[in-house]
């Protein structure tokens, strides 16, 4: 047996081993909470960030941020500032997603509300059935549970 291959048995016993012995067989360098921040730094777990940071702004009809946002200008702004383009619309941003199911939603995916095959309404999936989002005149950009199960999610590519 060559000392490498006596490594990660002396891991096992010991419990611990440095940086140098770990990379010497191969392996990776494991840091508390560091492998969980990389992880969600997606652009989806990103713009959900964004979305939250702007709770309390106000509505406004057409408004696309920073200050004022309709519901499809928070995510517009919130996916612009996470490096994604997306359009105008709730409409149109549900055209340029991919369709999931949801079993599948994450946090991050988008949220789309719709009567019959018209889309109304769209938020930032923040996990635990809750939504970001921008409701309707008079109202703020806030976290809400979902409210109907008249949804579709879409994942932005």
């Amino acid at each position: 047996m060559t000392a490498l291959n006596r490594v990660p048995s002396l891991m096992v016993r010991a419990g611990t081993a440095s940086a140098f012995a770990i990379a010497a067989v191969g392996g990776s360098v494991v840091v508390p909470g560091v492998a969980a921040d990389a992880a969600a730094a997606t652009p989806a777990t990103k713009a959900l960030k964004v979305a939250a940071s702007k709770k309390g702004s106000p509505y406004r009809y057409g408004a696309t941020g920073p200050r004022r946002f309709d519901c499809s200008g928070l995510t517009l702004y919130s996916f612009k500032k996470a490096g994604k383009k997306l359009p105008r619309t709730a409409a149109q941003q549900y055209n340029k997603t991919r369709h999931i199911g949801s079993g599948s939603r994450k946090a991050g995916d988008l949220v789309f509300f719709h009567s019959g095959s018209n889309v109304y309404h769209v938020g930032i999936y923040a996990g635990k059935g809750k939504i970001w989002h921008a409701p309707k005149t008079g109202d703020v950009v806030r976290l809400q549970k979902i409210w109907t199960k008249s949804v579709w999610y879409g994942r932005v590519k």
